[in-house]
């Protein structure tokens, strides 16, 4: 009896609710031609970003690869007091994801999930998020993005399953 029961919570548990479709990253990255500088235009709110008391605005994010095929990360920021904020970390694609997925780390051993999940042909504007969708930023080659650009990245998003009402505007020069 007690089995039936705890199948049947299993199943109840399993019927829950709908589970979304895995988040899908674009087919292909160039990595030279993703490499340089983007400017963030909005992100979902984190712990690293915005917590415990840290602001970051006018935030950047610079690309550099490496001659050992890794990139290097370059995150730049201004804190709630004006003063810069700089974290410098280091970034490997993920093998047969086509750049699309990299690994990235600020503090070794930790990693975390980069994926592109949108990007503009021309590379203007880039959608970048983390498969379990608590991550998302909004990036531009410029400190603005035009509208309708800003639109069609915000759509890719939510055509992912992220969550975009979430997304806060970041404040550029």
């Amino acid at each position: 009896m007690r089995r039936a029961l705890f199948l049947l919570l299993l199943l109840g548990a399993c019927a829950g609710a709908p589970r979304q479709p895995p988040v899908e990253t674009v087919a292909q990255v160039d990595l030279a031609r993703y490499a340089g500088t983007w400017f963030e235009i909005a992100r979902f709110p984190n712990s690293f970003q915005d917590g415990s008391g840290r602001v970051c605005t006018h935030t950047t994010a610079t690309y550099t690869p490496k001659p050992d095929g890794t990139i290097g990360v370059t995150n730049r920021c201004r804190g709630a007091d004006g003063a810069p904020r700089v974290a410098e970390g280091s970034a490997y694609a993920v093998p047969g994801s086509g750049n699309a997925r990299l690994r990235v780390s600020f503090f070794w051993p930790f990693y975390g999930d980069y994926w592109v999940v949108g990007l503009d042909p021309a590379y203007r504007w880039a959608v970048v998020g983390a498969p379990g969708r608590d991550y998302l930023w909004v990036l531009s080659r410029t400190p603005s993005l035009a509208p309708g650009d800003y639109a069609e990245a915000v759509i890719t998003a939510a055509q992912q399953g992220f969550e975009v009402t979430r997304l806060v505007a970041t404040p550029q020069e």
